[in-house]
């Protein structure tokens, strides 16, 4: 049975986790996964894939907008939305992932889900933005077939919730490949705490995993050693997709101060974001919820001190999650067998 790394005795930094050490502790946020894992046709194409769907809150995303913000790493990425979050800096959609070829169709699927609970967007109100991650899964995955469907969306989105979110080659991580080993979903979370006033806020990450070459994992650094050889499959350039909540009261700017340290969490397993890498960061707060509408001209927000030393905490925070989270991704992941034969083996950790 695979486990995350704290259950192989593997500490990542100072701060504490959170009861679940997931996105998911972060109060309200939901996490759902479809995952496809079936022949396509006797040719040997092969549905080795899936769609992972994170919702900020429970009730009407368009309706009650959360503060948002995205960070570019290295761009060689195909997401959706990320445009307007940066401009408005709002989220008014579930967050969704999935593989290369399958953005369009998420995208379509999430789409119909926020226009069915929504009959004003795009008739009385003005359109929705729809924001969609990805990473490419094409060495076990039939990319080409786009397996993946709008309903397959739609049904992520329905089945999210706010247990702790499975992890390892499910939903969108189901053919995603982490320094040469099985990859995909992990997430782990951080609390940090104003002592003064004895006020806690929480930080969670989930990422999904799809870069690397095994001589570039810093292994030494977690003193362990892979029970097998080295992965023989070719280096890749590969993408990461990391999302972080937090309950923390920052404007959007300040979230973009604090998701830029997740690129510290990446670059301390082996990084080094890559030329073809897409390692995009999208970041949102449950502490403000933005109504759609409203008559006043004016709105009132809280948000923390810049100079308080609650933001350096905040930083450690997101490279922390940021870190164990990839591992996790590794440690959960399980030997899978994909399109024409192809098989990733998961990462052994040897004596752990």
């Amino acid at each position: 049975m695979r486990k995350k790394v704290r259950d192989r005795g593997i500490v990542i930094g100072t701060l504490p986790v959170g009861a679940k050490n997931c996105l998911t502790d972060v109060a309200g946020v939901r996490v759902g996964h479809v995952t496809l894992d079936e022949e396509l046709s006797q040719d040997g194409a092969y549905a080795c894939t899936g769609v992972t769907a994170i919702l900020p809150h429970g009730g009407n995303l368009f309706q009650h907008k959360v503060t948002a913000s995205s960070y570019i790493l290295n761009g060689f990425g195909k997401t959706t939305g990320l445009v307007q979050v940066n401009e408005l800096g709002v989220l008014e959609s579930p967050i969704m992932l999935t593989n290369t070829f399958g953005v369009p169709a998420v995208t379509q699927g999430a789409l119909r889900y926020m226009l069915d609970t929504n009959t004003a967007i795009g008739d009385s109100t003005g359109t929705i933005n729809i924001v969609v991650g990805e990473c490419n899964d094409s060495y076990l995955n039939a990319i080409r077939a786009c397996p993946v469907t709008p309903e397959h969306a739609i049904e992520a989105i329905h089945i999210a919730s706010e247990d702790v979110a499975a992890e390892g080659a499910v939903g969108a991580g189901k053919g995603m490949i982490c320094f040469g080993y099985k990859g995909g979903i992990g997430s782990s979370s951080r609390i940090v705490t104003v002592e003064q006033e004895e006020v806690d806020y929480t930080v969670g990450c989930l990422v999904l995993s799809n870069f690397g070459h095994s001589t570039e994992f810093l292994a030494d650094r977690y003193q362990i050693m892979s029970a097998q050889s080295e992965s023989t499959l070719a280096p890749t350039d590969g993408s990461i997709i990391i999302v972080l909540a937090t309950d923390a009261p920052l404007s959007s700017r300040q979230l973009s101060r604090v998701i830029k340290r997740c690129g510290i969490g990446l670059g301390r397993t082996g990084s080094h974001f890559s030329h073809g890498s897409g390692d995009i960061v999208i970041g949102f707060t449950t502490a403000h919820q933005i109504p759609h509408t409203s008559k006043q001209h004016l709105e009132t927000r809280t948000q923390l001190r810049e100079d308080h030393p609650i933001m350096n905490q905040l930083f450690t925070a997101a490279a922390e999650a940021t870190e164990e989270a990839i591992l996790n991704s590794l440690s959960q992941a399980q030997t899978t067998t994909g399109r024409d034969g192809h098989v990733v083996g998961a990462y052994h950790f040897d004596g752990k």
